[in-house]
This record gives structure tokens, sequence and C-alpha cells, in this order.
């Protein structure tokens, strides 16, 4: 089902009014999905060059659409088997091919181009190859006028997903939203739906232009990118994500590790909804799609290269905090006035080191056993309440 509504990316230069000319004069402006901005002339001035840098991206993009053909970032990768018996430049050539194509996307995947490229990269595209081609329709229609805990919470959801969008929050864009996210809870009940996955699904009905490729790619990021029961009902994922992620804080960023456990400071007061709305609540909407961009190629360490990211970039004045709340004021007004994704993304990934998705594997297994453990306890007690309250 396409969206009537279609969201033009195109790159209009942002001028502030002419008596808006200090850094200290707030100004409003529309991103290219169409979410209205707050910022001072500064940030205008950023998002500009940024979006000149996109620009030119884009140019590299085309080169190699030209030169290679237009799904040049399809081609296969190089793998074991597949190397067995080929010639050695052809070997290294393929590995070529890989370290560019991560290059590229870590730079960003132009916005005209971002729905193709995500649907093939990620797994979506294979994953709807594996169904009836009326898979979607037919299950918009099975669970049509049913009513669930699910669908109810949806209902209730639908005019709290980011207000005030030209599109998103409009009757159509509730009703696009809504059989989005109720088909997904009847594909897999033991999601159904989860507060944050509003937000994710909506950007990505921004970005993807129909449903249905919403729908896949919000299955892929579930069954696929992400761990395992992030978003079930007792978030088992998300306290495990949290655990691990408090880990890597402690190693590569020990000291403001250390200045947070001095305050008792969690950081999953922050952190619980970026790895729950995957940064779509808290960073501008093209910073998001960045990493995005990044997520679906490389997976969910990602998720943490960008988090522990965020604590990197303000350590300073995060060993100055002597509150709680200064620190939550700190990191809010710095991933809301993140307009530069290079920013990020520099430090993302050459400032906070290298990760392997093993050593992340390895961190989950880790903190699994206790995570379960503790949710076990939480729901004795919980159950132990109810049988003396009878």
């Amino acid at each position: 089902m396409d969206i009537a509504f279609e969201w033009q990316a195109q790159f209009h230069i942002l001028r502030p009014s002419i008596h808006a000319r200090r850094a200290n004069i707030i100004v409003k402006f529309q991103d290219l999905y169409g979410f209205t901005v707050e910022g001072n002339v500064d940030d205008v001035n950023v998002l500009n060059e940024v979006r000149e840098k996109v620009r030119q991206q884009g140019r590299v993009w085309w080169a190699l659409e030209a030169s290679k053909g237009a799904n040049w970032y399809l081609q296969p990768q190089i793998s074991i088997s597949q190397g067995i018996g080929l010639k050695s430049s052809l070997k290294l050539s393929g590995f070529v091919n890989a370290i560019t194509l991560k290059k590229l996307i870590r730079k960003g995947i132009p916005p005209v181009l971002r729905p193709k490229v995500w649907f093939s990269l990620s797994g979506a595209a294979k994953k709807k190859s594996t169904v009836p081609e009326s898979y979607y329709n037919d299950l918009l229609k099975a669970v049509e006028g049913m009513d669930t805990p699910a669908t109810r919470q949806i209902d209730h959801d639908l005019p709290r997903t980011f207000p005030g969008h030209p599109w998103l929050d409009t009757p159509e864009g509730h009703a696009a939203l809504r059989r989005v996210l109720v088909g997904y809870s009847f594909r897999d009940s033991d999601v159904g739906y989860c507060q944050g996955l509003n937000y994710v699904a909506a950007l990505l009905l921004l970005v993807m232009k129909t449903e249905e490729d919403a729908f896949w790619m919000l299955a892929v990021l579930l069954e696929n990118v992400l761990v395992n029961d992030c978003y079930t009902t007792n978030l088992s994922g998300c306290h495990v994500e949290q655990r691990v992620f408090k880990d890597l804080l402690a190693k590569k960023c020990p000291r403001i590790a250390a200045h947070l456990e001095a305050l008792e400071f969690d950081v999953s007061l922050v952190a619980t909804e970026w790895f729950l709305c995957l940064f779509s609540k808290s960073l501008p909407s093209e910073t998001t799609l960045r990493v995005w961009d990044v997520l679906f190629y490389e997976g969910a360490k990602v998720l943490f290269h960008v988090a522990l990211a965020i604590f990197k970039m303000k350590e300073h004045e995060l060993l100055l905090t002597h509150q709680v709340g200064d620190i939550i004021n700190i990191l809010q007004r710095t991933t809301h006035h993140l307009f530069d994704p290079d920013e990020l993304l520099t430090v993302a990934f050459d400032k906070i080191g290298f990760m392997t998705t093993n050593t992340i594997s390895k961190q989950r297994k880790k903190q699994e056993t206790e995570v379960m453990k503790e949710l076990d306890l939480r729901l004795r007690r919980l159950n132990s309440i109810r049988t003396d309250e009878k």
C-alpha cells in the first residue's frame, strides 16, 4: 500500500530571517523529512554545511552507479567458500569493494537512494521474498477489526508519535502507522507492541515511502538486526543492552564512568530511550538516519558506538557536574543539537575504538544470566504481593 504523502527530501539552503543573525537567536526550520527543528544560527550553518557534504557524497554514489551498475553495492562479497578457486585479484577486488562500501555508508547514503539501499543491504528484500507477494495485505485483512492489548496501546500512542509533523500527525499518517504496527504485532506475538516501536516505524515510513516496505524493514530490524527480546513484555533484551553499555562505558570512558558512579547516576536513565527508539526521539532526524545507514549494514554494535560517542563528546562538561539533573540536561541538549552526523560518527568510530560484534555478543551472554535472575526475582515478589492482597 503506497503512502499518499510523499515527503520530498530536497536540499534547501536554510536561511534564517534577516534579524536573526546572532548565534543566541533561536530560529525554526523544517528538516529534510518534515520535522520542525529549533536551533540557533550556528546550527543552521552547520546543517547547511552537512547538506553540501551530502550533495558531494551523492555525486560519488551516482558515479559508482554509472561505472558499476545501478545495484553495484549488491555485488556478492567474497566469502571463504567463494574464495576457493578464485584468482587472488578477484578476492582482493571483493575485499576492496566491501571496505569501500563500508566507508561510503559511514559517510551517508544519499536520501533518494536510502530506501532501496536499506531494503537490499538490511536483508528486508530477502525476508520479503520468502513469503507470498500478498503476505502484507493478507495479514492486514486477517487482523482487521481485532481488539487486543497491543492494538489498544497502539491507538493510544498514535497521536503522541511526532506530534505536529505535516504527515505523520494526520488521519492518513496515523492510519498508515497503525497498519504497520498492528500488522507486525500479529506477525510476532512475542513482541506484540512495545512503546518505542511507534517512533521507529514512523521514521521508517517517512524513508521507505510505502507501508509494505516499512513493515519489512521493521521486521528485519526486530528479527535480525537487533538483539532478541529487546521489545518483549519484560524488555529483557533491553536490560541486557543497558548492562553491556554500562560495562563498555567503564572500559572506553573510565573517567566519565567513575564520575557518574560517584554521583550515583544510572546511565539507563538516558540510554534506555536511545536504545528502544534507536535515537529517533533524541537526535535530529537527519542525524538519526545517518546512524541507521550504518545500523542496517554493520548491525546493532553501532548503537553502542553512538551512545558512547555522545558521552565522549561531552566528557569535559560531564566531569564538572555535581547533580544528576545537570548530567541529563547536558546529554539532552547535546543530542537535540547534534546536527552534524559526521562529527558524531567520527567520534563513534575513530575515538571510541574498535569493537567487534563477537565481543559485544560475549558481553551480552555474560549479562543475560544476571538479568534473567533479577527479572525472575522481581516477578516472584510481584506475585507474592498479589497473593498477600487476596
